[in-house]
């Protein structure tokens, strides 16, 4: 469910209350803290909506920050002379015995290998270092920016059982700014996780399924909400949008399991799962691939309806658009395709995953086709349909 605000208005006021409260430590009181816990994230700034603050990213644990500054409840960190990121004081600890280099941290040469589900990149660093990725398309290619490193890497050893790495390559961007070039040997990405094991990053790229077919696959199903999570609320019949999400993913489910794949339900009842469990257990099951399902609401009661498909990585946009595709053939207005959603289920790089919002609540006419059970199926089974288009579409990349 999406909310909107006066984001025109926004911005001025955060500046006016970042000048008040933000607290700058003098280089001599700088001091160094190291993330903690599963989800530790970076932010670009001190900005922040219902969805929280824009991510920079995940990092993993135990990752060596240098603060500079504080407001509220936010460190600001360096990462190089040129940029800074945010993180909540909660997702760290204060580290005293930070032993610097005496020059700079240094590379090492490097590893590609890979398995029957895999593929891995191995860079041995001094430090756990912050770091932050993307996709990239046209062509297909990772690219992980590791912050603080300098290269002394003289070599890459490539093993030949690495299936979906392509290319790779790194080049130095700043003094303290080491760049990693992933490229894909296919057009749709499938997904990649980064993290340390002690202190070499190793950076896994999932390979695309062999078989691009639904009874194939292992697909996620989650159902937005959930006991006392509401969600939005009918305008008219005030029944609570967990429960037509609820009804739509389970309609999904028989969708897919009719044509064979293997569903993983996040919720299969009227339970309150919060998204971090959500995040870490699909992290542990490792499914193909991520439907998300909810529902809108606005404040706009008379002019906003319609149906949207939501993504935050763009590699995984095309899903979002084939599904979206199907549900306009419904006849249904466009609220639109949304990219860079800052939601938790579209923040994972693991998956492709998609957040569908089906339609707005708080409309009439939107409301009224939603409390038909009907409808909700005919829904499932076009989400159902654009996955499978999407497929094909891979198929065609790839043939």
């Amino acid at each position: 469910m999406l909310r909107f605000l006066c984001i025109a208005c926004f911005p001025f006021f955060l500046q006016a209350q970042t000048r008040d409260t933000l607290t700058t430590f003098q280089p001599d009181s700088t001091f160094f803290v190291r993330t903690k816990g599963p989800l530790a994230y970076l932010n670009y700034g001190v900005g922040e909506d219902r969805l929280g603050g824009a991510k920079m990213g995940y990092v993993d644990s135990l990752v060596l920050l240098k603060v500079t500054a504080k407001y509220k409840d936010l460190y600001r960190v360096r990462l190089t002379n040129q940029l800074s990121a945010w993180i909540p004081q909660t997702l760290t600890k204060r580290d005293t015995n930070v032993r610097l280099p005496s020059v700079q941290y240094l590379t090492a040469s490097w590893r590609v290998s890979g398995d029957n589900r895999q593929d891995y990149v191995s860079i041995p660093l001094p430090e756990r270092l912050p770091y932050r990725s993307r996709q990239e398309m046209n062509p297909a290619r990772i690219v992980v920016d590791i912050f603080g490193a300098t290269a002394n890497t003289n070599w890459i050893t490539q093993l030949r059982t690495a299936k979906e790495i392509k290319n790779i390559d790194y080049e130095q961007v700043a003094d303290d700014q080491f760049r990693v070039i992933i490229s894909l040997r296919h057009a749709q990405h499938w997904g990649y996780a980064i993290g340390y094991e002690g202190r070499r990053l190793v950076i896994r790229v999932t390979h695309q399924p062999e078989k691009l077919r639904l009874r194939d696959l292992t697909i996620a199903v989650d159902a937005g909400h959930g006991g006392s999570n509401l969600g939005a609320r009918g305008l008219r019949s005030k029944q609570y949008e967990k429960d037509f999400n609820l009804s739509i993913a389970r309609h999904l489910q028989k969708e897919l399991e009719r044509k064979g794949a293997t569903v993983l339900m996040t919720r299969n009842n009227d339970s309150l799962i919060n998204n971090t469990d959500r995040v870490l257990s699909l992290r542990k099951l490792k499914p193909d691939l991520l439907i998300s399902i909810h529902n809108n609401a606005a404040g706009d009661t008379t002019k906003t309806k319609g149906t949207s498909t939501y993504y935050k990585h763009l590699g995984y946009r095309p899903l979002s658009q084939a599904i979206l595709k199907r549900l306009l053939d419904m006849g249904l207005t466009e609220y639109g395709n949304v990219g860079r959603f800052n939601f938790a289920l579209n923040s994972p790089t693991e998956y492709p995953n998609v957040l569908v919002e089906g339609l707005f609540l708080s409309h009439p006419d939107d409301e009224a086709l939603i409390l038909e059970d009907g409808y909700r199926k005919k829904m499932a089974k076009q989400i159902r349909k654009g996955v499978a288009d999407w497929l094909k579409q891979v198929r065609k990349q790839r043939s």
